[in-house]
């Protein structure tokens, strides 16, 4: 199971028992912000893109939406969202429970600038219904980041 990694993953860190399991879904934005009892804003949703036949991550603020200009300006091609299917083959994880952390080699991760309005954001912790708090410093070394990038929109007008 994905927990289970991304449990494994943060107990060298000392983070294992931060993790958070609801007793209902959070496999939307809408829902885990009801299950952590925050805005739907600080939830960083886990978006998954094909880029060069590889999986690339961008995790963002639950209130925004891919600029498709700015990405195609970052990563030099469409954005074009893995199915379901790809999305468990390449990060292990199930919709609903993908997370920036305990991914494959081989899978990018970045970070956009809408979470860093925040002090804390809420991520995925690799099931439909879990999540650990984190501020956007803990997130982008957990993550191992690739950086913070800006491709996204809609987010600005609740800023």
């Amino acid at each position: 199971m994905s927990i289970e990694k991304v449990r494994a993953y943060f107990r060298p860190l000392g983070r294992e028992s931060d993790i958070l399991e609801f007793p209902v879904s959070s496999a939307t934005v809408e829902l885990a912000a009801q299950a952590a009892g925050v805005i739907p804003a600080r939830i960083a949703k886990t978006l998954s893109f094909l880029v060069d036949e590889n999986c690339v991550l961008i995790a963002a603020a639950g209130d925004a939406k891919i600029d498709n200009s700015k990405y195609k300006a970052m990563f030099h091609t469409k954005a074009k969202m893995l199915t379901p299917e790809q999305v468990s083959a390449f990060t292990g994880h199930a919709i609903g429970g993908v997370c920036p952390f305990a991914n494959p080699e081989g899978v990018r991760t970045y970070l956009d600038v809408s979470l860093k309005r925040f002090d804390t954001v809420f991520p995925a912790a690799g099931s439909s219904n879990s999540a650990i708090e984190l501020t956007c410093d803990e997130l982008a070394e957990y993550a191992q980041s690739l950086g913070w990038i800006d491709v996204c929109k809609g987010w600005q007008e609740s800023f």
